[in-house]
């Protein structure tokens, strides 16, 4: 299905913003964005689950709800996920993912098969 590929990752202070960014070379219907920091599990971060009426659900894990947004566009076919107010907490590997078909709140990895390479996103304090 292609490859996913991320951008916007980078290295910022505590209290700091970034916009991540994940291309997609197909329309998926499901989308999340996930983390992992090192010696941690993998995390589902976001996830924006679009339906064949085109209704779009959207699920935040509680450590980011109220900081980050994640958004499509659609025609673009590219996955945002926009970082507010970030802390050290945060820093950590991200990585898209997508899928033609949605499995629950899209916050859990095995919903996916198509992952991209990750970008690194570092947070000091």
């Amino acid at each position: 299905q292609g490859q996913l590929v991320e951008s916007g990752g980078g290295s910022v202070q505590a209290g700091g913003s970034l916009r991540l960014s994940c291309a997609s070379p197909y329309s998926a219907y499901c989308m999340g964005w996930f983390r992992q920091a090192p010696g941690k599990e993998r995390e589902g971060v976001a996830s924006s689950l679009r339906t064949s009426d085109n209704t779009v659900y959207i699920y935040y894990a509680d450590s980011v709800k109220g900081r980050f947004t994640i958004s499509r566009d659609n025609a673009k076919k590219t996955l945002y996920l926009q970082m507010n107010s970030l802390s050290p907490e945060d820093t950590g590997m991200y990585y898209c993912a997508a899928a033609s078909s949605c499995r629950g709140n899209g916050l859990i990895g095995n919903a996916y098969n198509s992952w991209g390479q990750g970008t690194q996103v570092t947070v000091s304090s």
